[in-house]
C-alpha cells in the first residue's frame, strides 16, 4: 500500500510538502492541512505502516530503515520541489529522510522539526517499557491523546502496539554525524513542551550548515500545533514563499 495520504492531488502546485506524524499519530494527523496550505502545495502525509489503513502490515522498529523506505517511496514525487515537515518522531525521522535525499542528489528545499528534541540529544525519556496503564499515562502528558478513550480495552488493543512500537523506534534511535545535512531547518516548539522546550529545541542548529536556523514558539504543550494549525501552516508557506491561500 502507498506511503503517502493526499487529499487532493494538485498538478499545477509549484511544490509539495511531505508532513511526517508523530509516536503512535497517522496521517490523518494532516487531513485538515491540505485545504489551507492553498493550491501552490500539494500535501502528502506519510502513512507508517501497521496502523490505520495499514494495520495489517507489519511495524518499523529502526528510525534508519523507517526513512530509507519512506526515502524510497517518495522517487516517483520528487519531479517538482519539496519540503518535510515532521512532529516529533516524525521530525527526526524526517531529518534522516533529508539526509538520505540529499546525499542521492535530491536534498529538500527546507526541512521543518516540530515538537523534538534535535538528533544527537535526545534525552533520557523512556515510555516504551512501561505497562499498559503507564503509556496511556505518557501519552496524556505530552497532551496528543485522550486517555479517557484509551480506558477502552478494545481501542486499547488496537491502538498501544503501534504506539510502543513508535515509543520504541524513538527511544532506540541512534544519532550518525556523517553526513552533515546541507538542507536549510526550521524549529518549531510550545513553549510549555515537557518534551522538547524551546531551549533543547534550539540545538538543531548544530545539524545543519545551511546558514541560520531560525526557532519559532507558541504557547501550548507538545501538540501547540493543534490550537495554532493556521499560525504554523502560515509560518511554512511564509518560509518557502508560497502564496498564503485559503
Amino acid at each position: 500500500m502507498s506511503w503517502f495520504r493526499c487529499v487532493e492531488t494538485r498538478p499545477w502546485a509549484s511544490l509539495r510538502l511531505f508532513c511526517l506524524p508523530h509516536a503512535g499519530g497517522s496521517a490523518v494527523f494532516y487531513r485538515t492541512w491540505a485545504r489551507e496550505v492553498g493550491p501552490a502545495v500539494e500535501l502528502h502525509a506519510v502513512q507508517y505502516p501497521g496502523r490505520a489503513d495499514r494495520m495489517s502490515e507489519p511495524m518499523v522498529s529502526d528510525a534508519h530503515r523507517l526513512a530509507h523506505l519512506i526515502a524510497g517511496a517518495m522517487a516517483p514525487l520528487l519531479d517538482r520541489p519539496f519540503a518535510l515537515f515532521g512532529h516529533s518522531m516524525g521530525a527526526v525521522v524526517a531529518y534522516e529522510v533529508a539526509r538520505l535525499l540529499q546525499e542521492r542528489g535530491t536534498p529538500p528545499v527546507h526541512l521543518f522539526a516540530s515538537g523534538a528534541r534535535p538528533p544527537h540529544d535526545r534525552g533520557e525519556d523512556r515510555v516504551a517499557g512501561r505497562d499498559d496503564d503507564g503509556l496511556v499515562e505518557a501519552l496524556a502528558e505530552l497532551g496528543g491523546t485522550d486517555a479517557e478513550v484509551l480506558r477502552d480495552p478494545e481501542l486499547r488493543e488496537l491502538v498501544l502496539p503501534y504506539v510502543r512500537n513508535d515509543f520504541a523506534l524513538i527511544e532506540g534511535y541512534r544519532y550518525r554525524p556523517e553526513p552533515r545535512l546541507n538542507v536549510p531547518v526550521t524549529v518549531l516548539a510550545g513553549d510549555s513542551d515537557p518534551h522538547a522546550d524551546p531551549g533543547a529545541a534550539a540545538k538543531w542548529r548544530q545539524v545543519t550548515d545551511a546558514g541560520p536556523c531560525n526557532v519559532r514558539v507558541w504557547p501550548g504543550d507538545h501538540f501547540y500545533l493543534t490550537a495554532h494549525r493556521s499560525e504554523v501552516i502560515g509560518e511554512v508557506l511564509r518560509t518557502l514563499e508560497v502564496p498564503v491561500g485559503p
